[in-house]
């Protein structure tokens, strides 16, 4: 199994204790500048001592070498056996309100749009803190930041991931979200107890999108409001059959897998890194958690998993470390599944939903299913989402390739594989955290072994439908209209960080407006050399039109469907089809490679009553 192996020199070691005292004392960006630590290419200042790009010949700033570990040894926490737990509904105390409640120490600065035409049926808490974690038998204790369900008089150890939300159309919600992580000084390395919860990619009200400006300090709580309803609910321009009856709204643009995420500005790579981070997945009448019924998808809990992949790096003591200051991305050489290092999953015969995720935060992953005992084997399986979105009808492919955000649901048969062993087997070769490199593919068997899976549980009842058989999710909503404007936005490294049309974000430079209810086109241009971006717009899905002037191919490695990421590749240039509707106020677009993010490649827009025509904002 391959893995990236580093040895540290005296000095290398020196760089990495004296950058580690950067982010200790919580300094971003924009301080590193001030104090004439940051290059113009945004690196350390080439001194002996600070930059790893200074200690090393061949400008090799991966540094990573973590302890031994045994791989397949921890069990896969699930949902289905409470090691993955689901967030429970509870009483909240004060009362929410749709104005800010600032006098009971609430962070929020906004007042809830939405409040009173969805109001909330359910209402749940959870506590942002610190927490001990087991992340694999043969390293340490870690020190993460997690979410524990409830209040903090609760005191309930925390969960990395974090509990999962199983919400449903047409019954919004509530979370109330307590910081209670520790101060600064006592921050063990890294992160900043500042946080924002960013619900990945619900169609949220502004002020509870979790807007990496909208951030709340420790001491604090912050409301969220999430309606779960179908983008058009409040529009004029969907008309029935595609109006769902039940809830309003588009029932060809329902979402199921989303996650949510710390995204406080100038920090999201490290908070999320150290766990802040859990999946939120949104049921209605057709994808309905039960097989018996809807599309008949395999049950949740039961044949359902979410899987969320991160990789990590760890000192030679076994600890958790970070390093902010490698500019292309970070990549670890231990590879985590819902917190786990290597686990295994023992499944029945049977067909099981799992829900991929690429955490980050800056690799790349191409998901193959191997029998190491026949390596020449095909193994296919079905593919039946992008990110967040059921595709039309099920894909039939021999794996998956994610950039940092993107999921990816898919329906895996084991009944031809009972007794067997197999492996989820990454095999993308990926040197550093410019993206996959030369996007080359390894041999079956050569790649990052990071999950066990054994056919050994019994044989059970499958009500699940064939994939084969299966003809229609939902339609692609038509993109057969004209855009009110189309804007270019252009991705490079330069100046000091990562630009947007050669500018860096900041929390109060409106780059556009949209118009509220209107359609719009964007064309994404990736000008950053071998880099490659997977570009988040929040808030509404898009449509491909084009990558690099032609039609996508429908390939699950191609960018086909409704999603909310854009895997931009090297030179390439997307064309994408928007629709804005329903919610107003200020929103994102970012590349999820969480380093670039902080560094500052993010602008703002704003959704309005009248919107702009800015086409190069």
């Amino acid at each position: 199994m391959h893995l990236l192996k580093h040895q540290w020199s005296r000095l290398a070691r020196t760089a990495w204790a004296n950058r580690q005292e950067i982010i200790k004392a919580g300094l971003g960006r924009r301080d590193l500048f001030k104090m004439g630590l940051l290059t113009s290419a945004g690196y350390l200042v080439a001194k002996r001592g600070l930059s790893t790009r200074a200690a090393y010949a061949d400008d090799d700033d991966n540094v990573c070498s973590s302890p031994p570990t045994r791989a397949f040894y921890d069990l896969l926490p699930t949902p289905r056996d409470g090691t993955m737990k689901i967030q429970t509904p509870t009483t909240l105390t004060p009362t929410p309100t749709a104005a800010p409640n600032t006098a009971a120490g609430e962070g929020r600065k906004i007042t809830h749009q939405a409040f009173t035409q969805f109001a909330p049926q359910k209402f749940y808490a959870v506590t942002q803190r610190a927490g001990y974690v087991s992340v694999s038998p043969d390293l340490p204790l870690q020190t993460l930041w997690g979410f524990a369900i409830g209040t903090p008089t609760e005191n309930k150890p925390i969960d990395v991931p974090g509990p999962v939300y199983v919400a449903h159309y047409g019954e919004p919600i509530l979370v109330r979200n307590f910081n209670q992580l520790p101060a600064q000084d006592k921050n063990g390395g890294f992160g900043l107890p500042s946080v924002s919860t960013h619900l990945h990619n619900g169609h949220t009200p502004s002020e509870s999108d979790g807007n990496p400006c909208d951030f709340f300090e420790r001491g604090y709580f912050y409301d969220q409001h999430y309606p779960n309803v179908l983008a058009g609910v409040l529009s004029d321009h969907q008309a029935p059959p595609g109006v769902d009856p039940a809830t309003g709204g588009d029932i060809n643009e329902a979402m199921s897998t989303l996650w949510y995420h710390d995204h406080r500005v100038d920090f999201t790579s490290q908070n999320v890194y150290k766990g802040l981070a859990g999946f939120y997945l949104l049921f209605n009448d057709h994808d309905t958690s039960d097989e018996n019924t809807g599309f008949h998808l395999p049950s949740f809990p039961a044949y359902d998993i979410p899987m969320m992949f991160a990789d990590k790096c760890f000192d030679s003591s076994g600890k958790l470390f970070f390093d902010l200051f490698n500019l292309d991305g970070i990549l670890g050489d231990k590879f985590t599944v819902n917190g786990k290092i290597q686990p295994v999953l023992h499944v029945s015969p049977r067909r099981y939903r799992f829900r991929w995720l690429d955490a980050g935060p800056s690799r790349f992953y191409q998901f193959f299913l191997t029998d190491l005992t026949n390596l020449s084997a095909h193994n296919l399986f079905w593919q039946i989402s992008s990110d967040g979105n059921l595709l039309p009808k099920p894909i039939r492919v021999e794996s998956v390739r994610l950039s940092v955000a993107e999921r990816a649901d898919v329906i895996i048969d084991f009944a031809p594989f009972a007794g067997k062993t197999l492996y989820l087997e990454n095999r993308l070769k990926q040197d550093d955290g410019r993206g996959p490199t030369d996007h080359e593919i390894r041999s079956a068997g050569q790649g990052n072994l990071v999950l066990k899976i054994i056919v050994d549980g019994p044989t059970v009842a499958d009500h699940s439908q064939d994939p084969a058989t299966i003809t229609k999710f939902y339609d692609l909503p038509s993109t057969a209209v004209t855009p009110r404007v189309k804007r270019t936005f252009v991705f490079s490294d330069s100046g000091g960080g990562w630009q947007i049309n050669e500018r860096f974000f900041a929390c109060n430079d409106i780059r556009f407006t949209v118009q509220e209810n209107s359609v719009e086109q964007w064309t994404l241009i990736n000008d950053g050399g071998e880099w490659e971006h997977p570009i988040h717009i929040h808030f509404e899905e898009f449509q491909t039109l084009s990558i690099n002037g032609r039609a996508p191919a429908t390939s699950p490695l191609v960018q086909t469907g409704r999603k909310d990421v854009l895997r931009l590749e090297a030179d390439a240039s997307a064309t994408l089809f928007f629709r804005f509707r329903d919610f107003t106020g200020k929103y994102p677009m970012h590349c999820h490679n969480t380093i670039h993010e902080d560094h500052a490649m993010m602008l703002r827009f704003d959704i309005a009553p009248i919107g702009d025509t800015r086409q190069s904002p």
